[in-house]
């Protein structure tokens, strides 16, 4: 019986590697907890939360929303191309991608603006200490995702460019998990309470 190569794709090597799904998986297990603790919270003061949740720009967060997934399908089409040898597609989408990101950052930073100015600071109370914290956490996650993906256009331009395609999943499957935690995070902070 043959064994399998690595490079065959089954459960036990998803697209981007098994390492990055563990990483993954575990980011969404914190921020899921976070966000549970969010809830608890919650039901001790509920006029807080109420009342706190209002002071928040949905239309922010909505418009960051429709960014990050525009950009995510931008990546996967950036993929898409790049399994196709169309290098030249490729970068188009992923820059595409990149300017979401930045797009993301740029609307958000606006909206940190405008809290600090109305001095909703992360000790404010208990919402905005969670509000804070969690989405400066995923602005963390934005910013690092930026990187890998700048990387890889560094890597599409390289004369001999040894990008392989598990790198370029690995870094998809990242910014994927940018996407996915905004889309946990959004309706809890910026609808539920």
């Amino acid at each position: 019986m043959e064994s399998q190569s690595i490079n065959s794709k089954n459960i036990y090597y998803p697209p981007g590697g098994i390492l990055m799904w563990i990483i993954i998986f575990l980011e969404l297990f914190t921020f899921g907890m976070a966000l549970v603790a969010m809830v608890i919270y919650s039901k001790d003061e509920p006029e807080i939360f109420h009342s706190s949740r209002l002071l928040l720009n949905t239309t922010f967060g909505l418009v960051n929303t429709i960014f990050l997934l525009t950009s995510g399908f931008f990546m996967a089409k950036s993929v898409e191309s790049f399994k196709a040898k169309n290098i030249k597609k490729s970068t188009l989408y992923l820059k595409l991608a990149m300017l979401g990101g930045f797009l993301f950052l740029l609307l958000k930073s606006f909206e940190y603006y405008e809290k600090m100015e109305a001095g909703l600071s992360i000790g404010y109370n208990t919402f905005f200490s969670f509000y804070w914290m969690l989405t400066l956490f995923h602005v963390i996650h934005v910013l690092v995702g930026l990187v890998i993906l700048s990387s890889v256009y560094v890597g599409l331009h390289k004369k001999k460019s040894n990008l392989e395609l598990e790198d370029f999943e690995a870094s998809a499957a990242f910014w994927h998990m940018c996407d996915l935690i905004w889309l946990l995070l959004f309706p809890i902070i910026y609808l539920l309470f």
